[in-house]
Parts: structure tokens; sequence; C-alpha cells
């Protein structure tokens, strides 16, 4: 089962996550890497059918969205496991939500 760990935070410098020294020896990191700052993110939004677009992230928080990271492991406690290796998990937040199989979504 593939699980995408979010991570939150304070934007900032960003240091090499723990989980990037474990994970590659187990083989269930996918992919996964830091995002720029914030500042730099644009929303889009289409209504009525016009895109319309806005600087910055779509939530005003302090914590943003700072990462992500895909792994593919048996369970969701392993992903629980692997998420608390993860730079910020003690500080900020970290979500671990599975993935959906893209077959099984309506089109």
């Amino acid at each position: 089962m593939k699980y995408m760990l979010l991570t939150y935070g304070v934007p900032g410098p960003h240091a090499r996550d723990p989980l990037l020294q474990e994970i590659p020896e187990t083989g269930e990191w996918v992919a996964g890497a830091p995002l720029s700052d914030p500042g730099l993110a644009r929303t889009l939004r289409v209504r009525d059918g016009a895109a319309e677009t806005t600087d910055g992230p779509f939530a005003d928080a302090r914590e943003q969205l700072m990462g992500y990271w895909l792994v593919d492991c048996e369970t969701l406690d392993r992903a629980l496991e692997l998420a608390a290796l993860l730079r910020g998990a003690d500080t900020a937040a970290v979500e671990v939500r599975p993935l959906m199989d893209p077959a099984g979504m309506e089109m």
C-alpha cells in the first residue's frame, strides 16, 4: 500500500530528513522532496470556466506544507513509524494518508 507523508512546518532552511538515511535501505521509499518557499507558490481555481490564480499557498496559516514523501509499505503502522522519522514530526505535523487506486475513481 502506498502512503503519502505530508510534512507541515514553519518555512525556513531545509535540513536533511533522518528518514532519508533509513528508508533507502528498506526499499519502501518511492519518491519525495522538500517544497520551495511558500511565497513562490501559486494557487489556481477554475470558476465559471475561467482560471484564476492567486499568489501564495491556499491556506494563510503559520504552518505550511513543507514537503511530501511517498512510501510503499505493508501497513499503516509502518507508514506512521516512517513518518515519525521526518524532520518536523516533533515540532509540527506529518499527515499520513493512503493513496487511492486511480482505477476506482469515477470519471
